[in-house]
């Protein structure tokens, strides 16, 4: 039997410590999002937030948060909400990704994911968008990705 990320998040966060040690279970699995330090602040069905702080690890050459960390926040924020929202019958896998870059990324960085639409069944799959917001500190939008996930049922393509 394996355990939901819902299930492992709503029983490890409320340890001490139990968001950090939720986000580094998170990279243990999926190791490359451990290059930009997420920090899960909440998991419900249909949201997660994900903040990351502003180091050097994550900058480019004019030392703003680089394009390719936030496109790894909405990736990670989009699937982790998607794995916590849809059923457990099903699976998925992001197929595409638009981003717009709205100003310059300074600071510590909030990422809400939130579906684009409603979760349908289908007996093959279908496309489902997922709408990611990346805040700084002041609450501006510094970012915004539309991460489209192909859910399908589990044990099929």
């Amino acid at each position: 039997m394996t355990v939901s990320v819902l299930s492992l998040y709503r029983r490890i966060t409320r340890w001490p410590a139990g968001h950090w040690i939720f986000s580094r279970l998170v990279c243990f699995k999926a190791p490359y999002f451990a290059t930009i330090a997420p920090r899960f602040v909440a998991l419900e069905p249909g949201r997660c937030e994900v903040r990351i702080r502003d180091r050097r690890r994550v900058h480019n050459h004019i030392g703003t948060v680089h394009a390719i960390a936030l496109c790894n926040l909405a990736e990670l924020s989009a699937g982790v909400m998607t794995d916590a929202t849809i059923p457990a019958d099903m699976r998925w896998i992001p197929k595409g990704m638009t981003v717009e870059y709205l100003k310059k990324a300074v600071g510590t960085l909030h990422g809400v994911a939130a579906p684009g639409a409603a979760v349908r069944s289908s007996a093959d799959g279908h496309e489902w968008p997922v709408d990611v917001q990346v805040t700084d500190a002041a609450g501006e939008a510094v970012f915004r990705a539309r991460v489209v996930m192909w859910v399908s049922p589990r044990g099929r393509a």
